[in-house]
């Protein structure tokens, strides 16, 4: 293990001790908010070090075993014993940078994906609607329910701009960065002789606020229009403004909902996607200023950051900012993404623990 984690991991044991003496505290019982947060962290603090008790113990465990290698008797136990603890040292490391790495509570929220048609006109509207179904076939493989909250449909097939309710365990942790430029390279079913084109999408991943922070929203800052939906729906959707569109005076971002034939339901979907998008423009602006001084690998999620590529042809698929790249675009456009998104998590997990050992020598 890094000297620079374990001197970390030292500190948990006393953390522990003045936790379970605030928490004995009258002041701190009879109050609530105090109390509940210390409670959280007393379970994060105590989690973090039973397991490096246990670790300690193991390298205890190991270096006794390695000492009976000597007794002829005991030599056949003592391989055993250095190869079983060996193994739970390497997992018990593993598990304990986990925990030290920063956690962003959004990862475990439901998320709004966006995709929009860019440059490529018809073409970039079709390769949305392949992303979109791309997306919502990994999403049945993690076993979460997708619904469309708004949607503008091109005229020739897919979309110009599609938003996705992605509701399940850790959606947004696992789909974040998906944020960026989508490029793809390939002959549309237009083009007569042949040639490739170049086209692209940009997707945003927004984390679903809690409602209370939806309903923050001062009502004097928005303007609420009613329309017509138009798409799928029968005649009745047609026949009653149940569309609403609500715009954020203050920063003008837009959110509207046209799926669901209550326009009071439709009106509280619209204000969760802007109070998404108000948070987001709120975190992007944080990733902005943190990016002036450090240039994250994975994190910005700049929707003009191109992040991938797919080229149809080649069958090949290329994330830019790990510099990956498989031969199996068929699969990952029906769903099979498991293989990026791991890796992308494994770039960001390397990156915070560069971050922690500057951290910790700064």
């Amino acid at each position: 293990m890094k000297p620079f984690l374990r001197q970390q991991l030292e500190r948990y044991p006393t953390r522990l001790q003045e936790l379970d003496f605030f928490l004995s505290q009258a002041d701190v019982v009879s109050n609530m908010e105090r109390f509940r947060a210390l409670t959280r962290e007393h379970a994060e603090v105590s989690e973090v070090a039973g397991r490096f008790a246990r670790f300690v113990q193991r390298e205890s465990d190991l270096a006794h075993a390695r000492e009976m290698l000597d007794d002829p008797e005991m030599a056949e136990m003592a391989q055993e014993e250095i190869a079983a603890a060996q193994t739970d040292i390497a997992l018990l490391e593993d598990e304990l940078q986990r925990l030290l790495l920063p956690r962003d509570p959004d990862d475990d929220r439901n998320a709004f994906l966006e995709i929009r048609a860019g440059t490529g006109g018809d073409e970039s509207a079709l390769f949305a609607g392949d992303l979109l179904r791309m997306y919502v076939k990994y999403a049945e493989r993690q076993g979460w329910r997708t619904e469309i909250v708004s949607e503008s449909p091109a005229e020739l097939g897919g979309y110009k701009e599609i938003v996705l309710r992605v509701v399940g365990d850790k959606v947004y942790g696992r789909l974040r960065f998906e944020s960026g430029g989508h490029r793809v390279q390939r002959v549309p079913a237009t083009e007569t002789q042949g040639r490739i084109h170049t086209s692209a999408c940009t997707v945003a991943v927004l984390p679903e606020p809690d409602e209370a922070v939806a309903v923050q929203i001062n009502p004097a800052d928005l303007r609420i229009d009613t329309y017509r939906a138009s798409g799928a729906g029968g005649q009745h959707i047609n026949k009653t403004d149940s569309a609403v569109r609500i715009t954020h005076l203050p920063t003008g971002i837009v959110a509207e909902c046209q799926d669901d034939r209550s326009q009071h339901r439709n009106k509280a979907k619209a204000l969760q996607v802007l109070a998404a998008r108000i948070h987001e423009k709120e975190r992007s602006e944080r990733a902005a200023k943190e990016a002036a001084t450090r240039k994250g690998l994975v994190g910005s999620g700049d929707r003009s950051d191109r992040i991938r590529t797919y080229n149809f042809p080649q069958g090949r698929l290329t994330d830019h900012r790990i510099n990956l790249t498989l031969y199996k675009l068929q699969f990952i456009m029906m769903g099979d993404l498991d293989e990026v998104i791991e890796a992308l998590l494994l770039a960001r997990k390397a990156e915070q623990l560069e971050e922690l050992e500057i951290g910790a020598h700064a």
